[in-house]
């Protein structure tokens, strides 16, 4: 027994010099590393030796040494990424010209290697990309596994939208909003396809508790007008978003898109611009316009002009902006979103 134990004793302090005399080696050669194949190399042996030095219990120290090379050799992946020019590959390119009189006529096109020629997924390249986007105290902090890249990410992501999010310094009368909504399938879509096939493939979309997080309250009139977009699956859940924003529900009008999009209970083709009110919100043109309104649909998540001209018939004076806007609104509307 004694024996045994002092083999596999043995046999592990072996493997842990073995494992530490290769990562060194791959250390030294990420120092003088200067192209994509060699960090991607380095990046890829680094991972091995990881995952060897997790399966045989090495010693975090060890599993630590080979993560924090393989996070070095995928970030520099990543700053040559994007000083590379832009690649061209070589499939189908001309290999020569005729030579007229001793001068080159239409000299040969000089082509670049795609990543995929150099040996880089794309998932790779994802990777690389967003960990040499890092400061030198975030990439630091995930080496030192203190922080997961997600968690980095989720950071500097919160601290944009932060800064992204800065309503306007200014009183508004009419608020129109047709805010990302995040839905619960992960996909974008909670119950049918209404908003396209992924909303959060398409934009940044936002849970209710950052909605709720806006200071829309702070920037509206003491009687002022709320015209809120919402589709069928989140039409009970936007509730504390309207409360949040300083506003009580009062009405509805349906957009009836013509086309249709299959849901899990039926096929969809109407979506609600609610209304709703703070302080006084009653339209200064007594006439009614119909709550359902037939318009087909077009691109994805665009709304029709038609609503913001009822919104401007109903309420003729007052300051108006309109919330997540994707373009610039016409005059005397005003603009508010990352995508302006």
């Amino acid at each position: 027994m004694t024996k045994k134990r002092t083999s596999t004793a043995l046999s592990t302090t072996v493997l842990r010099d073995g494992v530490v005399k290769a990562l060194n080696d791959s250390r030294q050669r990420l120092a003088i590393a200067v192209t994509i194949p060699q960090h991607k190399v380095i990046a890829d042996l680094a991972s091995a030796q990881e995952v060897f030095a997790t399966r045989q219990r090495l010693g975090e120290d060890v599993i630590g040494y080979a993560y924090s090379i393989k996070i070095d050799a995928l970030a520099g992946l990543g700053e040559l990424m994007e000083q590379a020019p832009k690649a061209t590959g070589t499939r189908g390119q001309l290999k020569g010209r005729g030579v007229i009189g001793g001068l080159h006529h239409n000299p040969p096109i000089k082509t670049f290697p795609t990543l995929a020629e150099q040996g880089v997924d794309k998932q790779t390249a994802h990777l690389a990309r967003k960990l040499a986007a890092l400061t030198d105290v975030e990439r630091n902090a995930v080496k030192a596994r203190d922080k997961t890249l997600a968690e980095v990410s989720r950071t500097k992501t919160a601290e944009a939208r932060s800064v992204r999010l800065s309503l306007p310094d200014a009183k508004y009368r009419l608020i129109y909003a047709d805010p990302p909504w995040a839905y619960r399938d992960g996909v974008g879509v909670a119950g049918s396809v209404q908003c396209g096939p992924g909303a959060a493939m398409k934009y940044p979309t936002m849970s209710i508790a950052e909605l709720c997080d806006l200071n829309v309250k702070d920037i509206c009139d003491d009687d002022a007008v709320l015209f809120l977009w919402v589709t069928s699956p989140l039409l009970f859940e936007c509730q504390p978003v309207i409360k949040a924003w300083g506003f009580s529900y009062r009405a509805s009008f349906i957009w009836d898109k013509v086309k249709h999009n299959h849901g899990h209970y039926n096929s969809v083709r109407h979506e609600f611009l609610l209304v709703c009110v703070r302080g006084s919100g009653v339209p200064d043109v007594p006439t009614q316009h119909d709550s359902v309104q037939v318009i087909e649909r077009t691109g994805h998540s665009e709304k029709p002009e038609r609503f913001r001209e009822l919104i401007d018939e109903m309420y003729p004076t007052g300051k108006r902006i309109e919330l997540f806007a994707r373009r610039p609104p016409r005059l005397p509307w005003q603009g508010w979103g990352n995508e302006l």
